[in-house]
């Protein structure tokens, strides 16, 4: 994992000294024409319009309706009054936009000397000194990952990576569901003698064999009957009630050592899958110890005492939260059973009262269907007296073919593995297509890579609270907004380095040297990276980094195609230079994603 350097630089952006002179700047011409203007909202605006036509842009439209002004005429009368002596930036209007742009050499000059200075630290923040919990994934240990859950795992790992490198001290959950009824079905599935099994379920196992067939994964195996029971649980009473008081039993304590056991090896499972996108976590919560350790009762015991608690004539306990805005068939929130025992909500509260007493910043990464159990976990708090909340990052689903939505229990998945076997097969056959001077490692090792990393940023880059529709022939292109052009892009920047015999630095530069128009929408690129990953890490928005991923790579292919640099005169150490710090910038920007760096393609 990525970690924050252990000293402070001076200097970690290009842009950090221009953006606080338009800060301040254009904060003091508004003052001077009576308006007024958020400053952390301009600078997140700042920070998210960079990649425009301008280097800055400042929307006026909100501040000049406040002041009874046209925004355009605004917009032209600050730029004709922007100071120009000692001025880094140069001031223009576009309708109702501010727009300033960087002296090209200057950029340039503070630009490749900071990638040059701090190399692979480059685009990492200074330290804030805080510490940030990021619990994602969290999925059941019941079975293998469909490509819809692993949009979570993917989202989470990249943000906890963005806020390391933007200066937080990051720690990764994993919660385990151990307890209640989902969790409970595996282990209460293959804790009855396989003679007693239903036919449906039996079915679904290989016949003769007391294991999983060569090959085939832990989670894969014990999770196989688990759709078919799922749907049978539904039609069948006694089978329901059964697996109610086995689950009682596990909340209980009182769970078979097996129930523990069979819970890791479908989660092992399950995480060597996730580790193939190079997803890790740090710590793994199981939903049991909050339980074993007194927490939860101890939390039933404020939530009786808590101002809208009410008994109920079974004898459970609940939250008369018809004050929180939530659906009226959510307005009773249910913390205790008829028989005393807890429900999820409530011991999700005890564990996010654990994140709040280690934590100052908690984050928590959701499927758009759990955005009901946000509202109630925030009304909790708010009963129990907490005043902190976590921080939601909620994402859409991805769609199998026609739209539809995957589910395990109903058996309309489409496996992770499955689908990063096939990726690295359809890999196997480009990569042999452009490289047959290649052995077979390597091509294989070639097509891991590209396999795993066209899955994952094919889910990247699409908003979070968008819907993924996977499709292979955007996810395995050389073009476009794919991860084969990603890698591609830091291949031939290695390959054109060492052709120079120029792998590493120095790399002496004369900015004034750089003035194609493809060489300074490059180094506009480069100099942006910073800025992308604190607002990134300020948003969520992790598909903001992304996108600038591919916007640098274009920049660079667009240099290389306009522009020589082995062949060049005088300005081919400079252009190398360029090359060195594109290769740098690209490499850092992989690693954030999540992605592979190839040194070949």
């Amino acid at each position: 994992m990525l970690s924050p350097p252990p000293t402070e630089p001076e200097e970690v952006d290009p842009w950090e000294r221009p953006c606080t002179e338009v800060l301040s700047g254009v904060s003091a011409l508004l003052k001077e024409r009576g308006l007024s203007i958020d400053l952390e909202a301009l600078r997140l605006e700042l920070e998210g319009s960079s990649g425009g036509p301008a280097d800055l842009s400042v929307p006026l439209h909100r501040v000049a309706r406040q002041g009874g002004r046209n925004p355009a005429e605004l917009a032209a009368e600050l730029a004709g009054v922007w100071p120009a002596r000692g001025s880094t930036l140069s001031a223009s209007a576009k309708g109702a936009y501010l727009n300033f742009d960087a002296e090209p050499a200057t950029l340039a000059a503070r630009t490749l000397e900071l990638i040059g200075t701090r190399r692979e630290r480059y685009g990492f923040l200074r330290s804030t000194n805080t510490s940030v919990c990021v619990e994602h994934t969290s999925a059941n240990p019941n079975g293998p990952f469909h490509i819809g859950r692993v949009r979570n795992a993917i989202i989470g790992d990249t943000y906890a990576r963005i806020l390391r490198a933007a200066g937080y001290r990051v720690t990764v959950h994993y919660y385990v569901d151990d307890v209640g009824r989902q969790a409970a079905v595996i282990s209460w599935i293959w804790s009855n003698p396989r003679a007693q099994w239903p036919p449906a379920a039996l079915a679904t196992l290989p016949p003769g064999r007391e294991g999983p067939e060569a090959g085939e994964k832990a989670d894969h195996y014990y999770g196989r009957p688990y759709p078919v029971v799922s749907a049978l649980l539904k039609e069948d009473a006694a089978l329901a009630a059964d697996l109610g008081e086995y689950a009682r039993k596990v909340e209980e304590g009182h769970a078979p050592p097996a129930h523990r056991e069979l819970s890791e090896r479908v989660l092992a499972g399950m995480l060597a899958s996730l580790a193939r996108l190079g997803i890790q976590y740090d710590e793994f919560v199981w939903e049991s110890r909050f339980l074993a350790d007194g927490s939860v009762d101890r939390m039933i015991a404020r939530l009786k005492q808590a101002p809208h608690a009410v008994q109920e004539e079974n004898g459970a306990w609940a939250i008369d939260a018809s004050g929180y805005g939530l659906p009226q068939e959510s307005s009773r929130l249910i913390f205790t059973r008829a028989d005393g025992t807890s429900l999820y909500a409530t011991r999700d509260l005890a564990y996010h009262e654990s994140k709040f007493a280690s934590f100052p910043r908690v984050i928590d990464v959701l499927g758009a269907d759990h955005l009901l159990h946000s509202k109630v976990l925030d009304a909790l708090l708010a009963e129990v007296g907490e005043p902190r909340r976590p921080e939601f990052v909620f994402y859409q689903y991805i769609q199998a073919p026609g739209g539809s939505k995957m589910s395990t229990r109903a058996g309309t998945a489409v496996y992770l593995d499955d689908l990063l076997d096939e990726a690295v097969e359809r890999a196997h056959t480009e990569v042999l297509a452009r490289r047959e001077d290649l052995d077979d490692d390597a091509v294989g090792e070639i097509a891991e890579a590209v396999g795993a990393s066209a899955v994952r940023y094919s889910i990247l880059r699409v908003a979070p609270d968008k819907p993924v529709q996977f499709r292979w022939e955007e996810a395995l292109s050389f073009e476009g907004r794919t991860a084969p052009f990603l890698l591609y892009s830091y291949a031939r920047a290695t390959t054109l380095l060492h052709k120079a015999d120029r792998l590493d630095p120095p790399h002496p530069f004369e900015a004034g040297q750089l003035t194609a128009p493809e060489e300074r929408r490059l180094l506009r690129a480069l100099s942006r990276l910073p800025g992308v990953v604190r607002y990134s890490a300020r948003t969520g928005h992790v598909h903001a980094l992304a996108t600038y991923a591919h916007e640098l790579a274009d920049a660079f292919h667009s240099c290389y195609q306009a522009v020589p640099v082995l062949r060049a005169g005088a300005e081919r150490e400079s252009r190398i230079a360029l090359v060195a710090a594109t290769r740098i910038t690209l490499g850092v920007t992989l690693d954030l994603l999540g992605l592979a760096r190839l040194e070949r393609m």
